[in-house]
């Protein structure tokens, strides 16, 4: 099995172009699954679909979140997927199983207010803190998931027109920036970067006091510590920001087409629709609606 699990990783790697994110998960997920038919002797060629639904059972029963369970199952759904469509085996034991049902979770959101009080925590004093006030209007303005705004090199922002690209695996979306974002975004590259960066080949456009890309946890704790700064109870995460984003677009007349164009969900990016700098639709939709734009 071990070997089959090298050649499927190799081609949703190859074939699939997914995000190393997503390709952790997939790892993660099948390996759980050897160690689970390993550990009771289970040869994954001629699994039913029984022992399939008492894998499932297994995780539920070893406290797996739902949601985790159901990502289980769609990895393991296209491994044998895979296997089938190498001629590994002849029938998919997954085929009749059905995905158990996520609790859709109401977001937590902040108010403009929250937001406008978090924004204004870091003061423009220091090379740290114009790059955190960079970066938190940078990730409300833009409503990017923290791990693609750590993955930003520096010539993905167009500071002239405006806007951020976004590569995400196969797909790539670009977003507008608010003149607030903008403005700090540009006061972070011309005086605070530059001083940052120990070595001139550095692309990262966010990076460590160390001159090194910034990581997803040091991202978190910029959050957390600003969050702390300003005494706002709620729990603020960067993906509350973006889920804050969204919700602001939207309560302020943008329609949710464009939103999702622009935070790339997957409905919208599966359809392989590419932003142009010289698009000014969505740039006027998110100049009347954005609060901060």
């Amino acid at each position: 099995m071990e070997k089959q699990i090298k050649l499927f990783l190799e081609f949703l790697q190859s074939d699939k172009k997914l995000s190393e994110n997503t390709l952790q998960s997939y790892k993660r997920d099948i390996i759980q699954f050897e160690e689970y038919l390993s550990n009771n002797r289970i040869n994954y060629a001629k699994i039913d679909q029984e022992e399939i639904s008492n894998y499932l059972k297994y995780l539920q029963e070893i406290g797996k979140k739902t949601s985790t369970i159901s990502r289980s199952l769609a990895s393991i759904r296209s491994f044998y997927q895979f296997l089938i469509r190498t001629r590994k085996i002849k029938r998919d034991p997954t085929e009749e199983i059905q995905s158990p049902k996520v609790e859709k979770r109401v977001p937590s959101v902040l108010t403009a207010q929250e937001v406008e009080l978090l924004l204004d925590q870091p003061k423009d004093v220091d090379l740290k803190g114009t790059r955190d006030k960079a970066m938190l209007e940078f990730a409300y303005a833009t409503g990017m998931r923290v791990t693609e705004i750590i993955s930003l090199n520096i010539d993905n922002v167009n500071l002239e027109t405006g806007y951020v690209t976004c590569v995400t695996g196969s797909k790539t979306r670009n977003i507008p920036l608010g003149t607030l974002s903008l403005n700090a975004l540009k006061e972070y590259i011309e005086k605070a970067r530059g001083l940052l960066i120990k070595n001139d080949k550095e692309k990262a456009l966010f990076v460590n006091i160390n001159g090194k890309r910034l990581t997803r946890q040091g991202f978190w704790k910029i959050v957390k510590y600003y969050k702390e700064q300003a005494h706002i109870t709620k729990d603020i995460t960067p993906h509350v920001l973006r889920h804050s984003f969204a919700t602001h677009l939207l309560q302020n007349g943008a329609d949710l087409k464009s939103i999702q164009t622009m935070l790339g969900h997957s409905d919208i990016s599966s359809t392989q629709i590419y932003m142009q700098f010289q698009d000014s639709g969505i740039k006027d939709i998110y100049k009347k609606a954005h609060p901060r734009a």
